[in-house]
């Protein structure tokens, strides 16, 4: 037996993307699935669009080497993972006056939010360009820029569910977002909408998009023709 590798507070979080290739073992894509959710982790299952990957594994958990365990299981199960991203919740330094009931929200989401299966992931970082560089600017601005930024976001409540999660010194990218939405259309206007604050506008970087919707692992794997 491992030690648990569990976060000071908050979960671990791991997006998984695979293509699916001429043999797949159904029953074992389902069944590692089951095992992840019976040990208390969430299992976000998605039928991707695109070319990037068939279908994307969202994964929420206290301990790592859980989240390894079934990341193991799905590649075993013959799935090819294509690309992923590790992240962790949080609440962000901005939101330290935030009620508890929201900062638990945010350490602790239950996803994924019924009604609202169009799914997008992108990962995000802030520029260090010379003359744009957020890390150099005061807390206070920054602080003040990120409130703009999130009553941009607020306007979008009840068509979608936001979740933010830590990525600094554990991927490539400092933060993942995670979207759910209603409809498609309301990804495409949060994400263009959110753009012209100057948070996003001066100092964002932005990586790949990956879109899908989500469903059972049931329909999902019926969606990419794993019969």
């Amino acid at each position: 037996m491992t030690k648990p590798a569990t976060p000071s507070e908050g979960l671990g979080v791991v997006h998984l993307f695979f293509t699916v290739p001429p043999v797949v073992d159904r029953e074992a894509v389902l069944a590692a699935v089951t095992r992840a959710q019976n040990d208390g982790d969430q299992v976000i299952t998605v039928s991707m669009l695109g070319h990037k990957a068939d279908v994307a594994i969202m994964a929420l958990g206290g301990d790592l080497w859980r989240l390894r365990r079934l990341q193991t299981a799905l590649t075993a199960s013959g799935l090819d993972l294509v690309d992923s991203f590790v992240s962790i919740t949080e609440v962000s330094e901005y939101a330290a006056g935030v009620p508890d009931e929201m900062k638990q929200a945010r350490l602790y989401p239950q996803l994924p939010p019924e009604g609202k299966t169009a799914w997008c992931f992108y990962p995000m970082s802030k520029r260090r360009e010379a003359e744009n560089n957020w890390f150099t600017l005061p807390f206070d601005e920054r602080r003040e820029l990120m409130h703009e930024h999130g009553v941009s976001g607020r306007k979008f409540a009840g068509r979608l569910v936001q979740l933010i999660t830590s990525s600094t010194g554990l991927d490539d990218y400092e933060w993942g977002v995670t979207l759910f939405a209603v409809r498609p259309d309301d990804l495409k206007d949060v994400v263009y909408t959110m753009r012209f604050d100057q948070a996003s506008a001066v100092y964002a970087e932005f990586g790949p998009f990956f879109v899908g919707m989500v469903g059972t692992p049931e329909a999902v794997l019926d969606s990419v023709g794993v019969l």
